[in-house]
């Protein structure tokens, strides 16, 4: 026993060292089994049919470790949509195996910097991953024309870089960019339909996120299932209305008592630009509280929070800033981060949750 104990630690040890000697060629041959499996892998096609949310950015301006800026994706069948284009948006529907070069078109709920700024590189990639000989569609309300006219114009550079280096064939010169949808800004209590066909129905609704204006939330309805994105807002009744029994509410949530550590840190600290900013986006959120008692005069089924205000980096604070949500509304609670992965089932009551980051 003692000669087959010194035998297995002698191979163990003979194994380790050969690791640690072959540790590229290893490392290598791991990288190209997870790329293969990654390319040869068909997400959208293995979902259920029926329709999705995929967090692509479940943070706001202020840096998170684990929540991007404001990026969510809707799978409706095989057709998939991008609610808003905040930074490493894109680079999180790689993350989770979504097909760049099958989005159809962006929605942007308003336009703020922490929603528009990744949507250069969401429109460049599905370019080039999907070699599309047509721009990316950006619906929005009015304004959205000089959005895209900007990023077009930053970009343009760029897409003759990549014309000439990969050639037409991969990166089409006509299919480059933006090309902005503007749709007519809904009055209170009405909806702007975008699109209704094929059994998907897309709607926006005003919102109210003043001084800044204009500003909207969006509906799908698909397959007999159904999910309402607030976009940034203050608890409004018009987000009740439109989530009316919905599946999945995907509601802003800004925690005023933590937001007020970081104004009572800016002011001690003289840091008086930080303390005007802390305190001034107090009165165009709603906190997780209010997002709960919208969630419940909806009887919507499932709330999902995004748009986290503020970063939440330490243990604990989560159960801070979800305080009083249980109270507010008594179905079940999602605190995004990026990754996190929603299903509706075609004609069920399902609603699966699960990480795919």
């Amino acid at each position: 026993m003692r000669r087959l104990k010194w035998t297995f630690i002698f191979l163990v040890a003979a194994s380790a060292a050969l690791l640690v000697t072959l540790r590229a060629e290893v490392a290598t041959w791991l990288m190209s089994r997870a790329v293969l499996d990654a390319m040869s892998t068909d997400v959208i096609g293995e979902l259920p049919a029926g329709l999705h949310l995929a967090v692509c950015g479940a943070g706001s301006p202020l840096p998170a470790v684990d929540r991007s800026g404001p990026c969510l994706a809707v799978i409706a069948g095989e057709r998939l949509f991008v609610v808003d284009a905040g930074t490493n948006g894109a680079r999180n529907l790689q993350r989770m195996g979504l097909p760049m070069g099958d989005i159809e078109g962006v929605f942007l709920t308003h336009f703020h910097s922490d929603h528009i700024d990744g949507l250069g590189e969401l429109a460049m990639l599905r370019w080039t991953t999907g070699s599309r000989s047509e721009p990316l569609p950006v619906h929005g309300p009015p304004g959205v024309a000089d959005v895209v006219a900007g990023f077009n114009q930053a970009y343009a550079q760029d897409a003759g870089y990549r014309t000439a280096h990969h050639t037409a064939a991969v990166a089409p010169p006509e299919g480059h960019g933006t090309a902005a949808q503007p749709f007519t800004m809904p009055e209170p209590g009405q909806e702007t339909v975008i699109l209704d066909a094929s059994g998907l129905r897309i709607s926006a609704f005003a919102v109210d996120h003043a001084p800044v204006a204009p500003a909207v939330g969006y509906r799908f309805d698909y397959a007999g299932r159904s999910l309402v994105i607030s976009g940034d807002t203050t608890p409004t009744d018009e987000v009740v209305r439109m989530a009316d029994s919905v599946d999945l509410l995907a509601h802003e949530a800004l925690a005023a008592e933590l937001v007020g550590v970081l104004n009572r840190a800016a002011n001690q600290t003289g840091r008086s630009n930080l303390a005007r900013i802390t305190h001034d986006i107090l009165d165009y959120h709603t906190t997780p509280a209010e997002a709960a008692g919208v969630a419940s005069r909806a009887g919507a089924r499932h709330l999902l929070l995004y748009h986290i205000v503020p970063p939440l980096p330490i243990p604990g604070l989560e159960s801070a800033f979800l305080e009083g949500v249980s109270e507010a509304y008594t179905g079940p609670v999602t605190l995004s981060r990026d990754g996190t992965f929603v299903s509706l089932p075609a004609e069920s009551k399902e609603i699966l949750v699960s990480e795919q980051i």
